[in-house]
């Protein structure tokens, strides 16, 4: 009733569906007519219904790739362009927020330098004691 057809494949899914197959046409045999009648009808549906599944996926999949023209190499370069994207964004994230504290540095460097006071007076601990109590006393 059933053909078993050999292939040379050795996938292990193969082998496991085919090993499956085996064992459940084996107690075919002994089941009554109307039951095996129903199998294998259910068998045929599976199969065609299979076979359409994959005619859509080949289908979808070819013509995909043809409409929009892209072969081999083509589809390599573009799968670049979003990585290529990303790293031209951080890099100009990094160079904007370094020239941003460079110019924070820079009015630093400008306040202190055109200050009355000489610039060793800011590392003087009892210099920042005056700056805090002056600055609590003008919360006040």
């Amino acid at each position: 009733m059933t053909s078993t057809r050999m292939t040379s494949s050795s996938n292990p899914e193969d082998l496991f569906g085919r090993a499956i197959a085996a064992r459940l046409s084996a107690g075919a045999d002994d089941l009554p007519r109307d039951i095996s009648e129903r199998l294998r009808a259910s068998r045929t549906r599976a199969l065609s219904q299979k076979k359409r599944e994959m005619g859509h996926a080949v289908v979808v999949d070819t013509g995909g790739s043809a409409m929009l023209g892209l072969q081999g190499w083509w589809q390599r370069a573009l799968a670049v362009v979003p990585l290529l994207l990303l790293t031209i964004g951080l890099l100009t994230i990094g160079l904007t927020q370094e020239e941003r504290r460079t110019a924070e540095l820079a009015e630093v460097d400008a306040a202190l330098l055109t200050d009355d006071l000489p610039p060793a007076a800011y590392t003087d601990p009892g210099f920042a004691q005056f700056l805090k109590a002056n600055a609590a006393a003008a919360h006040q």
